[in-house]
C-alpha cells in the first residue's frame, strides 16, 4: 500500500494573508502567540505550501517561517495602505473565504511537467476518481471505474466547479496525478453549493477526490454555457471575421474525446460552406465566426451543439467532440439591408485591412464598373472600360451623385477589390436618373472594382483660415444638396462641419466672430433641414442653440418662428416675428409678411375646426354618432388638402445660407389644429368651455 503525504494547503500564511486583504491587520499581527509556539504551527510551518490566488509571496524556508511569515505581513500592510481600491469579490472569491484550514488536503501521486499552473481564463481537463476513506470507490470518469471515459472540461472563473476543485486544481501542473483529502464542506456538503450532488452520493463524508489534469490552456468562450470552447494553436491574420452570409474554406477534422477519428476534410480541397445556412454544426459554425484567416484552433463541442449538416449527416450519442480547424479563407458577403435585397459578394481581395482601410467617411474615389439588367437577357448597360473610353469614374461620396445601393457599398471596399452587387430598383435606378436602357422597376447587378480613394483633408495643423475655407466649401456642398432636394445628405454635410468645429480653437476677437457666424449658420440649415422632414421639435431644438448665445439672432427667430408655426403654436410664432422686427427694423418686410401668412394659417385651422363641428352643439344625444360620421368626411378632405399644399413655397428671409421649409408639415392629429386657437373659437360661439369634449 502506498502511503500518501498530505499537505494542508490553507496553513498559517494563507490565514495571515486571508486577513490582511480583508485589512483586518490588528488581527492579524494579534494572532495568539502561545499558539505559534505550539507543536500544531510549528509542524504546520514545516510542510511546503501548495499555490494559494491568497499568497503574493515565496513559500517562508523552514526554520525561518515564523518570522519570514510575520516579516511579510508587517510589509504586505504597508503596501496595502496605499494599493488602489480593489473590484468586489468575485461569487468563488467569497466562497474561498470560507476555506477552513485543514478542510483541504493534497498528496502528490503522480508529478507534473513544466513550471506552470492554471488560473483564471484557463480550461483545465481532468479526471476525476472519488472513494471513501476506506477505498470504497464513490464514482469515476474513467471508464475503466465504470465511468464513460470523458474527462472533465471547466474553464476556471467561469464554470460551476466544487470548492475544492477551486482552491485545488490551480495548484497543479499539466500531466499532474495527486490525490485531495476534502472535509464535507468542500465538495457537495457546502452550504448553498451551486452543483448538485448525484443521487445517493454521501455528501455528509470526508472523501478522497483523485485528480489527473490532463491539460490546460487558455480558452475563447464562445457560448455563455460553456457549451463551444475554443482552443487557438496558431494565431491568424487581419481582424475580420467570417459571418453570415459569408463563404468559407476550411480544412476541418472531427474526434471523439478519446481520440476516435470521426471525419476528416485535411486533404485535397478545403471543406467549403456559406455560414448560416446549417451546413456545419452549430457550435462549430459559432467557433467559426469567431476565428481570422489563416487561424488554427481546436473547437470543443458538447450534444448540445451538435446538429446535423452535410458535414456531419449522421451526429451519433456523442457527448462532445473535438474538431480541429483551420480558416483558410473567406469571401465577404454582406446582406447591406438584412433582408436579402441588396447583396456585396466579394470576388477579388483588396489591400489593407477591414473596415480600417475603407472608405468610410466622404471621399473622392475612383471606380471602374460594368451595369447589368437582371432579366432573362442580363444585358450589359454601361462599362467604364467601354462607354467611358477605359476612364474610370470619379466622384464624391456623401453627394448623391450615384445609385444609394452602389455608394452604399463601395463604402465597404478595400483599394484593389473587385466586389459584385446585386440591387433591388429602390435602391438602383428608381430613385436616381435612369438610364435610357435601364427599364422603370430594373434589378441591377454591378461590377465593382475600387481603383483607389482620397480622404478628405484632415483639419489638424491647419491654420484657423485654412479650416473656415474647407468648412466654406463643405457649406456650399450642403447648400448644393439642399436646392436639389437632397436634404438628408444636406444634413449631414452641415453635422460633418459641427463635429470638426468642436476641436477648432479661434485665438482672437476676431477669428472667434467668423467661427461663432458660420457655426450659427451651421444650425440654423440643419434647422431648415428638419423642418423638411416635417420634424418641427427637433428643428425648434437646433434654432434654440442659436438663440440661448443670441437672443437678437433674426435668422434664428425667423427659422424658429416658421417651424412653431408649422408645429401649430401660433403665439410662439407671432412673439418670434415680433421680435424680429423690433431688433432689426430691416426686416420688418419679411416679418411682416411672415405675420401675414401666420393669420392665414390661423385662419385655415379656424375655418377647418368650424367646419368639422358645424352643427355638432346643435345634435341630440342620440345623434352625435352621425355628427362624428360628418367631422370624419370632412377631415379626410382637409388631409387631402393638407398635402397637395405641403411643397408649396413661402416668403421670408431666405438666402443660399439660410434654407426655408415649407409652412404644411405633418400634424399630430385633428385636434391639435385648433387647440392653439380654441379659446377664440369657443368664445365665438358663446361658450367658455365645451362640455361635451
Amino acid at each position: 500500500m502506498r502511503l500518501l503525504f498530505f499537505q494542508p494547503i490553507n496553513t498559517l500564511f494563507s490565514l495571515f494573508n486571508l486577513l490582511k486583504s480583508e485589512e483586518k491587520y490588528q488581527l492579524a499581527n494579534s494572532i495568539d502567540l502561545k499558539w505559534l509556539l505550539s507543536e500544531e504551527a510549528l509542524s504546520r510551518i514545516r510542510f511546503s505550501h501548495t499555490h494559494s490566488p491568497y499568497r503574493t509571496r515565496s513559500t517562508p524556508k523552514q526554520g525561518f517561517g515564523l518570522l519570514s511569515m510575520i516579516m511579510a505581513a508587517n510589509e504586505d500592510a504597508a503596501e496595502q495602505e496605499y494599493a488602489p481600491k480593489k473590484k468586489p469579490p468575485s461569487e468563488d472569491e467569497k466562497r474561498k473565504k470560507k476555506i477552513v484550514p485543514g478542510s483541504l488536503m493534497k498528496a502528490l501521486m503522480r508529478p507534473g511537467g513544466g513550471d506552470s499552473v492554471p488560473s483564471d481564463g484557463d480550461q483545465v481537463v481532468y479526471h476525476c476518481t472519488i472513494r471513501t476513506l476506506d477505498g470504497v470507490l464513490v464514482e469515476s470518469t474513467r471508464s475503466d471505474y465504470g465511468g464513460k471515459g470523458t474527462p472533465v472540461r471547466h474553464v476556471l472563473g467561469k464554470s460551476k466547479m466544487l470548492l475544492g476543485f477551486l482552491e485545488g486544481v490551480p495548484t497543479m501542473l499539466k500531466g499532474e496525478v495527486a490525490m485531495f483529502k476534502m472535509k464535507p464542506q468542500l465538495h457537495y456538503g457546502e452550504d448553498d453549493c451551486p452543483i448538485s450532488a448525484p443521487d445517493g452520493f454521501p455528501k455528509d463524508d470526508e472523501l478522497h477526490f483523485e485528480i489527473e489534469l490532463i491539460e490546460f490552456f487558455k480558452a475563447k468562450v464562445v457560448t455563455d454555457d460553456l457549451g463551444v470552447v475554443k482552443k487557438v494553436v496558431r494565431e491568424g491574420q487581419g481582424w475580420e471575421s467570417p459571418r453570415e452570409p459569408y463563404e468559407v474554406k476550411a480544412w476541418i477534422s472531427a474526434k471523439t474525446v478519446t481520440g476516435k477519428l470521426i471525419m476528416s476534410h485535411t486533404e485535397g480541397e478545403p471543406y467549403f460552406f456559406t455560414f448560416g445556412k446549417s451546413e456545419v454544426p452549430k457550435g462549430l459554425e459559432m467557433a467559426i465566426g469567431t476565428m481570422v484567416r489563416e487561424e488554427k484552433a481546436v473547437i470543443y463541442v458538447s450534444s448540445q451543439y451538435l446538429t446535423e449538416s452535410p458535414l456531419m449527416p449522421v451526429i451519433e450519442d456523442y457527448d462532445e467532440v473535438h474538431f480541429e480547424v483551420v480558416l483558410v479563407h473567406f469571401t465577404q458577403v454582406r446582406d447591406m439591408l438584412g433582408d436579402g435585397r441588396l447583396i456585396k459578394r466579394r470576388i477579388h481581395d483588396g489591400k489593407g485591412d477591414f473596415p480600417m482601410d475603407c472608405p468610410l467617411h466622404d471621399s473622392l474615389l475612383n471606380v471602374h464598373y460594368k451595369g447589368t439588367v437582371l432579366n432573362e437577357e442580363k444585358r450589359v448597360f454601361y462599362d467604364t472600360r467601354v462607354d467611358n473610353d477605359g476612364q474610370p469614374l470619379e466622384f464624391c461620396s456623401g453627394e448623391g451623385l450615384v445609385p444609394e445601393g452602389f455608394e452604399m457599398c463601395v463604402r465597404l471596399m478595400l483599394p484593389g477589390e473587385i466586389a459584385v452587387v446585386t440591387c433591388p430598383p429602390d435602391y438602383a435606378y428608381d430613385k436616381f436618373p435612369r438610364p435610357s436602357n435601364v427599364p422603370e422597376g430594373a434589378h441591377i447587378q454591378w461590377e465593382i472594382e475600387l481603383l483607389g480613394f482620397e480622404m478628405p483633408k484632415d483639419w489638424t495643423g491647419l491654420d484657423f483660415k485654412s479650416i473656415m475655407n474647407e468648412a466654406e466649401n463643405i457649406r456650399n456642398t450642403g447648400n448644393r444638396l439642399f436646392k436639389e432636394g437632397k436634404y438628408e445628405l444636406a444634413k449631414a454635410k452641415y453635422e460633418k462641419v459641427l463635429r470638426e468645429f468642436n476641436h477648432v480653437n479661434p485665438q482672437d476677437d476676431e477669428e472667434g466672430k467668423v467661427f461663432v457666424d458660420t457655426r450659427n449658420l451651421l444650425h440654423l440649415n440643419v434647422a431648415a433641414c428638419y423642418l423638411k422632414f416635417g420634424e418641427c421639435k427637433k428643428s425648434i431644438e437646433t434654432c434654440n442653440k442659436v438663440l440661448e448665445a443670441n437672443p437678437a439672432h433674426v435668422k434664428g427667430l425667423y427659422r424658429r418662428g416658421m417651424a412653431y408655426m408649422t408645429a401649430g403654436d401660433f403665439e410662439e410664432a407671432r412673439a418670434d416675428f415680433k421680435m424680429m422686427m423690433k431688433v432689426d427694423k430691416s426686416t420688418e418686410s419679411d416679418a411682416t409678411a411672415a405675420l401675414q401668412k401666420l393669420r392665414q394659417k390661423e385662419q385655415e385651422v379656424e375655418n377647418k375646426a368650424r367646419k368639422q363641428f358645424k352643427g355638432l352643439f346643435d345634435k341630440k344625444p342620440g345623434e352625435i354618432a352621425e355628427a362624428k360620421g360628418e367631422v370624419d368626411g370632412d377631415q379626410m378632405t382637409s388631409e387631402n388638402q393638407k398635402d397637395s399644399e405641403v411643397h408649396g413655397n413661402s416668403d421670408g428671409t431666405n438666402s443660399e445660407d439660410s434654407h426655408e421649409a415649407p409652412l404644411d408639415a405633418r400634424q399630430t392629429g385633428w385636434f391639435s389644429l385648433f387647440w392653439s386657437s380654441g379659446r377664440r373659437f369657443f368664445s365665438a360661439f358663446g361658450f367658455n368651455r365645451c362640455s361635451i369634449l
